[in-house]
Parts: C-alpha cells; structure tokens; sequence
C-alpha cells in the first residue's frame, strides 16, 4: 500500500514539473490579470447591458492598471458615460473634465465638454435655489458653441444656451417677485431692472420684467415724501428713457 501511494506520488509530481510551473504561479502569484482590451470590452458590455456600476469598475480598472493604454481615454471617457447614465451627474462632472484635461486635442472633446454642460443641466432642482450649476453648465455649452461651431453638438449646446438662460431669468424674476409680495419694493424694482436689460434675448420674459418694473418703481414713489420723490426726479426720467 506504501509503495503504491509512493509510486503516485512520485507521478503526480513528475506530471507536475512538466506542466511547468502553473499550479505555484496560479496560488502564489495570482491569476493573470485582465488586459486592457479586456476591461475595455467588458465596460462596453456592460453599458450596453445597462448595468453602469459595473461598466464605471470596469472602466476605472484600465484606467488605473493602464494608464497609459490606447484604451485608456476611451475608458475615461466611458467613466463619465457610465456615471452619467446612472445618474451620478457630479461624478461625470469629474470624469468628463479629467478626460477634457489629459486629452484637449482629442477628437471627443467637443463631446466630454457638452455632456459637462448636459449634466450640470441635470443637477437643477427647483427654481429658488441658488442657480451655480445651470451657471456652469452654461459656461460649457458657451465653449462647444464658440470653439467647436462645426460638430453635431453646437446644435445641442445652442438649444441648452436658451434653456439655461431661461431657468436663470425665471430663478431672479422669483426673487423680484418675492421682494414685491414682501413690499421692498426698491429690491423688487432693482431686480426686475435687471432681467428687462440682461435678457432681451427672452422676449416674454423681458417684456414681464418691463412691465413689474414700473409697477415696482411706482409703488416705490408712494413710499417717499414729496421732497424725497423731487430729489430723485432726474434717475426716474432716465429710467423711463430705458423703457
């Protein structure tokens, strides 16, 4: 019985050491890892299997193991797509501007820079409060229009222009408007003032901005005395001339 577990033995070793070296390499040293294509297409795969959290590991791997792979600015660019699609809009913020920083000259920055853009557009939530992302996302739609007129994202990023815009008149004609229920009628005038001469590119918003800027302005004058309104009868002709 010893001799014969000897004798297997004695095999399975001499089988061992022709078959090289695999079975220390495998425990000791690890299975090989994935090659760049590999967690290329896996990340690919995964997008299209919608299964972005996934696709953002794949993604973040060859960007890390492979820096300096011809896959790797796809895969960053990949990074911010998946973060984008599951609705992580700060993260492809990051991603989107790394790529945008690593790879200037890319043939997909036009596209890194409009979806910045599209997805400070998404971080908006209600109109009272504070507008720094749509502010953002403006700068960048500015950009596409202005250094990349010829790609298919101008169109995109011009239609953004107005939508952005849009929401900054309305969030300062909310706070003309609060002013005005509040009776600081000054502020409200101010305000109202303010989106009629920095939004003539919105028409109904310009002329709704026109229109409680005088009834602000006038509501004003019932509050000063007539010494006070005498002293300030220059600023209101000038004012009228604007209109």
């Amino acid at each position: 019985m010893f001799k014969r577990f000897l004798l297997g033995s004695l095999l399975t070793l001499v089988l061992f050491c022709v078959n090289g070296c695999g079975f220390i390499d495998y425990f000791l040293v690890g299975p090989p890892e994935d090659t760049a294509q590999e967690l290329f297409e896996a990340g690919v795969d995964s997008m299209h299997s919608k299964e972005y959290g996934k696709a953002s590991e794949y993604f973040s791997k060859l960007k890390d193991r492979y820096p300096f792979s011809p896959y790797t600015p796809l895969a960053e660019l990949g990074l911010g797509d998946a973060h984008f699609m599951n609705e992580k809009y700060q993260e492809s913020v990051d991603a989107y501007k790394e790529f945008e920083a690593m790879h200037p000259t890319h043939e997909e920055t036009p596209y890194s820079l409009y979806q910045i853009g599209v997805a400070y557009y998404k971080m908006f939530q209600t109109i009272d409060l504070p507008m720094a992302n749509i502010q953002e996302g403006l700068e960048y739609f500015y950009r596409v229009e202005e250094s990349y007129p010829a790609t298919k994202y101008a169109e995109g990023a011009k239609q953004y222009v107005v939508k952005c815009r849009r929401l900054l008149a309305e969030h300062e004609l909310y706070v003309a408007d609060f002013y005005w229920r509040a009776s600081r009628y000054v502020s409200a005038w101010k305000r109202y003032e303010f989106v009629g001469e920095n939004f003539g590119d919105l028409p109904d918003v310009k002329d709704y901005a026109r229109r409680r800027a005088e009834f602000a302005y006038f509501e004003y004058q019932k509050t000063l005395s007539a010494k006070e309104r005498e002293r300030i009868q220059g600023s209101w002709k000038r004012w009228f001339d604007w209109l």
